[in-house]
């Protein structure tokens, strides 16, 4: 029994040096500055959860990076319109090459619904947006969903998350700690799972489905008004 207790203390402190070498290796990979040289790609992807993001995703498809752009997991309330205010130069951008994508809930459900995409219009390589300290999680769960898609990863850094002394600031260990968490389950998951979309685990880790049951024609503001405009002729 004495043997046993110390080869489970050992595996123990093996697990855990594991993990804080892991958490090391993950952290110093975040990129701290955005590439200077962005190579052109089919499509671009922009994964929402920070302005910046899509604002910059506009900028490389305004310059020719990609030939479309997909926005994943946009608020249901927020359409065309509400972009165009906020990104003034992108309008005419946002009525031919952009698609918005209001189903995902989540990273996996950004992954679902822009294989979907990538799909439909047959691209073969993506120019995937996202913050930098999301960048591993999301080329994890876009890697498994879309095995044969060549992802170009295109960092977004802002100057209100400064991760380059994150060894020494809680704030930085405090966002960094549960997203390596989160790509840790990522990357397991990937193991035992073939697709995403099927998948028991991505519920449970998401707490509910990664994309809506809702179908994409009737979400956002656009099909609101839409569906509106609709009842008002047939009640007249």
């Amino acid at each position: 029994m004495r043997r046993l207790g110390q080869l489970c203390l050992v595996l123990l402190a093996a697990g855990l040096a594991a993990l804080i070498f892991g958490y090391v290796a993950f952290a110093s990979r975040i990129a701290l500055r955005e590439p200077a040289a962005v190579p052109r790609t089919d499509a671009i992807v922009v994964v929402t959860g920070g302005s910046q993001r899509v604002g910059d995703a506009m900028g490389l498809l305004g310059a020719a990076r990609g030939a479309r752009l997909l926005i994943s997991g946009v608020n249901e309330k927020t359409g065309r319109e509400e972009l165009a205010r906020l990104n003034p130069a992108a309008r005419d951008l946002l009525s031919c090459c952009i698609d918005l994508d209001h189903r995902a809930r989540n990273t996996i459900g950004n992954a679902i619904e822009t294989r979907r995409w990538v799909r439909q219009h047959g691209f073969a390589s993506l120019l995937v947006v996202t913050s930098n300290y999301h960048m591993p999680r999301t080329l994890a769960e876009f890697g498994h969903a879309m095995p044969g898609l060549r992802l170009v990863p295109h960092p977004v850094v802002t100057e209100s998350i400064d991760l380059s002394d994150w060894r020494n600031h809680w704030h930085a260990a405090r966002l960094l700690l549960p997203e390596y968490a989160k790509f840790l389950a990522a990357k397991l998951r990937a193991l035992v799972e073939d697709d995403p979309e099927t998948s028991r685990l991505s519920v449970i880790i998401g707490g509910r489905k990664p994309v809506s049951p809702k179908p994409a024609g009737v979400l956002g503001p656009e099909a609101e008004r839409r569906s509106r405009l609709q009842g008002s002729a047939q009640g007249a």
